[in-house]
Protein backbone atom coordinates (compact mmCIF):
# COMPACT_ATOMS: atom_id res chain seq x y z
CA UNK A 1 0.00 0.00 0.00
CA UNK A 2 1.31 3.44 -0.96
CA UNK A 3 2.26 5.65 2.00
CA UNK A 4 0.62 9.00 2.54
CA UNK A 5 3.11 11.81 1.89
CA UNK A 6 2.61 14.92 4.03
CA UNK A 7 4.62 18.12 3.62
CA UNK A 8 5.02 20.41 6.64
CA UNK A 9 5.17 23.87 5.06
CA UNK A 10 4.89 27.57 5.76
CA UNK A 11 6.93 30.27 4.07
CA UNK A 12 7.40 32.02 7.40
CA UNK A 13 10.27 30.81 9.57
CA UNK A 14 10.02 30.03 13.26
CA UNK A 15 6.48 28.67 13.19
CA UNK A 16 7.32 25.15 14.39
CA UNK A 17 7.69 23.31 11.07
CA UNK A 18 10.68 21.18 12.06
CA UNK A 19 9.41 20.59 15.59
CA UNK A 20 6.13 19.41 14.11
CA UNK A 21 7.83 17.25 11.47
CA UNK A 22 9.90 15.46 14.14
CA UNK A 23 7.19 15.04 16.74
CA UNK A 24 4.32 14.21 14.40
CA UNK A 25 6.55 11.52 12.86
CA UNK A 26 7.44 10.02 16.24
CA UNK A 27 3.84 10.26 17.45
CA UNK A 28 2.63 8.41 14.34
CA UNK A 29 5.10 5.65 15.23
CA UNK A 30 3.57 5.53 18.70
CA UNK A 31 0.27 4.82 16.91
CA UNK A 32 1.94 1.78 15.28
CA UNK A 33 2.79 3.41 11.95
CA UNK A 34 6.08 3.18 10.06
CA UNK A 35 7.39 6.59 9.09
CA UNK A 36 10.14 8.09 6.92
CA UNK A 37 11.02 11.70 7.77
CA UNK A 38 12.60 13.55 4.85
CA UNK A 39 14.57 16.66 5.80
CA UNK A 40 14.31 18.93 2.77
CA UNK A 41 15.59 22.05 4.52
CA UNK A 42 19.32 22.85 4.07
CA UNK A 43 19.51 23.88 7.74
CA UNK A 44 19.32 20.18 8.61
CA UNK A 45 17.46 20.69 11.86
CA UNK A 46 15.18 17.67 11.49
CA UNK A 47 18.25 15.44 11.56
CA UNK A 48 19.80 17.40 14.43
CA UNK A 49 16.56 17.12 16.38
CA UNK A 50 16.90 13.34 16.12
CA UNK A 51 20.49 13.29 17.34
CA UNK A 52 22.29 13.15 13.97
CA UNK A 53 25.51 15.06 13.30
CA UNK A 54 24.41 16.43 9.93
CA UNK A 55 27.72 18.18 9.22
CA UNK A 56 29.56 14.86 9.02
CA UNK A 57 27.08 13.14 6.67
CA UNK A 58 28.63 11.20 3.80
CA UNK A 59 25.33 11.51 1.89
CA UNK A 60 22.11 13.40 2.41
CA UNK A 61 18.68 14.16 0.94
CA UNK A 62 20.44 15.96 -1.93
CA UNK A 63 22.14 12.71 -2.99
CA UNK A 64 18.88 10.80 -2.57
CA UNK A 65 17.50 12.68 -5.58
CA UNK A 66 20.13 11.17 -7.88
CA UNK A 67 20.70 7.57 -6.75
CA UNK A 68 18.86 4.36 -7.73
CA UNK A 69 18.04 3.46 -4.09
CA UNK A 70 17.35 6.60 -2.01
CA UNK A 71 16.30 4.53 1.01
CA UNK A 72 19.89 3.28 1.32
CA UNK A 73 20.78 6.82 2.48
CA UNK A 74 18.13 6.94 5.22
CA UNK A 75 19.27 6.50 8.81
CA UNK A 76 17.60 4.77 11.76
CA UNK A 77 16.68 6.90 14.78
CA UNK A 78 16.25 6.30 18.49
CA UNK A 79 12.54 5.82 17.74
CA UNK A 80 11.99 2.27 16.50
CA UNK A 81 9.91 2.51 13.33
CA UNK A 82 11.09 6.02 12.39
CA UNK A 83 13.81 6.53 9.77
CA UNK A 84 15.16 9.89 8.63
CA UNK A 85 16.65 11.03 5.35
CA UNK A 86 18.78 13.86 6.77
CA UNK A 87 19.91 17.08 5.18
CA UNK A 88 22.70 19.62 5.46
CA UNK A 89 23.85 22.79 3.71
CA UNK A 90 24.77 20.84 0.56
CA UNK A 91 21.06 20.71 -0.25
CA UNK A 92 21.18 24.47 -0.94
CA UNK A 93 23.24 23.68 -4.05
CA UNK A 94 20.32 21.92 -5.77
CA UNK A 95 19.52 24.99 -7.91
CA UNK A 96 23.06 25.19 -9.30
CA UNK A 97 23.18 21.38 -9.79
CA UNK A 98 19.96 21.50 -11.82
CA UNK A 99 21.30 24.37 -13.91
CA UNK A 100 24.71 22.80 -14.52
CA UNK A 101 23.29 19.39 -15.49
CA UNK A 102 20.36 20.88 -17.41
CA UNK A 103 17.99 18.55 -15.61
CA UNK A 104 14.58 18.18 -17.23
CA UNK A 105 11.52 18.45 -14.97
CA UNK A 106 13.47 19.76 -11.94
CA UNK A 107 10.27 20.16 -9.90
CA UNK A 108 9.65 16.38 -9.95
CA UNK A 109 13.00 15.19 -8.56
CA UNK A 110 11.72 14.44 -5.05
CA UNK A 111 8.52 12.85 -6.35
CA UNK A 112 10.56 10.42 -8.47
CA UNK A 113 12.92 9.65 -5.59
CA UNK A 114 10.12 8.95 -3.10
CA UNK A 115 8.38 6.67 -5.58
CA UNK A 116 11.39 4.36 -5.15
CA UNK A 117 11.17 4.22 -1.34
CA UNK A 118 7.45 4.02 -0.72
CA UNK A 119 7.26 0.31 0.17
CA UNK A 120 7.26 -0.45 3.89
CA UNK A 121 6.12 2.95 5.18
CA UNK A 122 2.68 4.16 6.20
CA UNK A 123 3.67 7.84 6.12
CA UNK A 124 6.40 9.97 4.61
CA UNK A 125 6.72 13.36 6.30
CA UNK A 126 8.67 16.14 4.54
CA UNK A 127 10.17 19.04 6.50
CA UNK A 128 10.16 21.99 4.08
CA UNK A 129 12.36 25.11 4.08
CA UNK A 130 10.80 28.49 4.94
CA UNK A 131 10.72 29.80 1.37
CA UNK A 132 9.11 29.18 -1.98
CA UNK A 133 11.86 27.98 -4.28
CA UNK A 134 12.94 24.80 -6.00
CA UNK A 135 13.10 22.80 -2.74
CA UNK A 136 9.65 23.77 -1.53
CA UNK A 137 8.07 23.24 -4.94
CA UNK A 138 9.63 19.76 -5.10
CA UNK A 139 8.20 18.92 -1.69
CA UNK A 140 4.67 20.08 -2.56
CA UNK A 141 4.74 18.36 -5.95
CA UNK A 142 5.73 15.09 -4.24
CA UNK A 143 3.07 15.29 -1.52
CA UNK A 144 -0.50 14.13 -1.13
CA UNK A 145 -1.25 16.86 1.38
CA UNK A 146 0.30 19.78 3.22
CA UNK A 147 0.11 20.50 6.94
CA UNK A 148 0.48 24.21 7.70
CA UNK A 149 1.78 25.23 11.15
CA UNK A 150 0.46 28.66 12.16
CA UNK A 151 2.28 30.39 14.99
CA UNK A 152 -0.07 32.27 17.30
CA UNK A 153 1.85 35.53 16.90
CA UNK A 154 1.80 38.77 14.88
CA UNK A 155 1.67 38.47 11.06
CA UNK A 156 0.42 34.88 11.21
CA UNK A 157 -2.39 35.51 8.74
CA UNK A 158 -0.03 37.12 6.18
CA UNK A 159 2.04 33.92 6.21
CA UNK A 160 -1.12 31.84 5.78
CA UNK A 161 -2.15 33.90 2.75
CA UNK A 162 1.30 33.41 1.19
CA UNK A 163 1.37 29.62 1.60
CA UNK A 164 -2.21 29.28 0.34
CA UNK A 165 -1.25 31.20 -2.79
CA UNK A 166 1.71 28.86 -3.30
CA UNK A 167 -0.43 25.76 -2.79
CA UNK A 168 -2.97 27.04 -5.31
CA UNK A 169 -0.23 27.54 -7.90
CA UNK A 170 1.21 24.06 -7.29
CA UNK A 171 -2.26 22.51 -7.61
CA UNK A 172 -2.85 24.33 -10.88
CA UNK A 173 0.54 23.76 -12.50
CA UNK A 174 2.04 20.53 -11.12
CA UNK A 175 0.04 18.55 -8.56
CA UNK A 176 -3.76 18.70 -8.81
CA UNK A 177 -4.15 16.00 -6.15
CA UNK A 178 -2.49 18.15 -3.43
CA UNK A 179 -4.84 18.67 -0.49
CA UNK A 180 -4.62 20.72 2.70
CA UNK A 181 -4.12 18.26 5.56
CA UNK A 182 -4.91 21.02 8.01
CA UNK A 183 -3.84 24.20 9.76
CA UNK A 184 -2.06 23.55 13.05
CA UNK A 185 -1.97 26.24 15.73
CA UNK A 186 1.51 26.25 17.30
CA UNK A 187 3.06 27.98 20.32
CA UNK A 188 -0.47 28.53 21.55
CA UNK A 189 -0.95 30.22 24.93
CA UNK A 190 -4.63 30.69 25.80
CA UNK A 191 -3.65 33.18 28.53
CA UNK A 192 -2.62 35.80 25.95
CA UNK A 193 -5.11 37.89 24.00
CA UNK A 194 -2.96 37.63 20.85
CA UNK A 195 -2.89 33.85 20.99
CA UNK A 196 -6.63 33.56 21.41
CA UNK A 197 -7.26 36.15 18.66
CA UNK A 198 -5.05 34.33 16.10
CA UNK A 199 -6.69 31.03 17.03
CA UNK A 200 -10.14 32.59 16.61
CA UNK A 201 -9.23 33.99 13.18
CA UNK A 202 -7.76 30.73 11.89
CA UNK A 203 -10.65 28.60 13.18
CA UNK A 204 -13.14 31.12 11.82
CA UNK A 205 -11.65 31.26 8.33
CA UNK A 206 -10.64 27.61 8.00
CA UNK A 207 -13.06 25.82 10.30
CA UNK A 208 -13.16 22.55 8.38
CA UNK A 209 -9.40 22.50 7.80
CA UNK A 210 -8.07 23.44 11.25
CA UNK A 211 -6.93 20.66 13.57
CA UNK A 212 -8.79 20.43 16.88
CA UNK A 213 -5.38 19.89 18.47
CA UNK A 214 -3.19 22.92 19.09
CA UNK A 215 0.45 22.79 20.16
CA UNK A 216 1.09 24.70 23.39
CA UNK A 217 4.15 26.60 24.45
CA UNK A 218 5.85 23.92 26.53
CA UNK A 219 9.41 23.90 27.89
CA UNK A 220 9.77 20.17 27.28
CA UNK A 221 9.69 20.64 23.49
CA UNK A 222 12.90 22.74 23.13
CA UNK A 223 14.54 20.68 25.90
CA UNK A 224 13.92 17.52 23.90
CA UNK A 225 15.27 19.10 20.70
CA UNK A 226 18.46 20.11 22.52
CA UNK A 227 18.95 16.47 23.50
CA UNK A 228 18.36 15.17 19.98
CA UNK A 229 15.07 13.50 20.91
CA UNK A 230 11.40 13.95 20.06
CA UNK A 231 9.42 15.26 23.02
CA UNK A 232 7.23 12.16 22.66
CA UNK A 233 10.25 10.08 23.73
CA UNK A 234 11.96 12.58 26.03
CA UNK A 235 8.93 13.34 28.18
CA UNK A 236 5.86 11.50 26.86
CA UNK A 237 3.56 12.81 29.59
CA UNK A 238 4.41 16.48 28.95
CA UNK A 239 1.72 18.74 27.51
CA UNK A 240 3.67 19.16 24.27
CA UNK A 241 4.03 15.41 23.80
CA UNK A 242 0.35 14.76 24.52
CA UNK A 243 -0.56 17.41 21.93
CA UNK A 244 1.52 15.67 19.24
CA UNK A 245 0.02 12.27 20.12
CA UNK A 246 -3.40 13.89 19.65
CA UNK A 247 -2.34 15.46 16.35
CA UNK A 248 -1.14 12.09 15.06
CA UNK A 249 -4.51 10.57 15.95
CA UNK A 250 -6.26 13.31 13.94
CA UNK A 251 -3.99 12.71 10.92
CA UNK A 252 -4.73 8.96 11.06
CA UNK A 253 -8.46 9.68 11.37
CA UNK A 254 -8.28 11.92 8.28
CA UNK A 255 -6.75 9.02 6.38
CA UNK A 256 -9.44 6.60 7.54
CA UNK A 257 -12.19 9.07 6.55
CA UNK A 258 -10.71 9.24 3.06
Amino acid sequence: MKPRIIAIANQKGGVGKTTTAINLSSALVAHHKKVLLVDFDPQGNAGRGLGIDVNSLMASSLDALFVPDPLSLALPTSVDGLMVLPSNLRLASLDSKVSEQRIADPFFLLQKALAKVSAGFDYIVIDCPPSLGLLNINALVASDSVLIPVQCEYFAMEAVAAILSSISKIQKDYNPRLKIEGFLLTMYDPRTSLGTEVARQVRGLFKENTFSTSIPRNASIPEASARGLPVTSYRPSAQGALAYFSLAREVIDHEQER
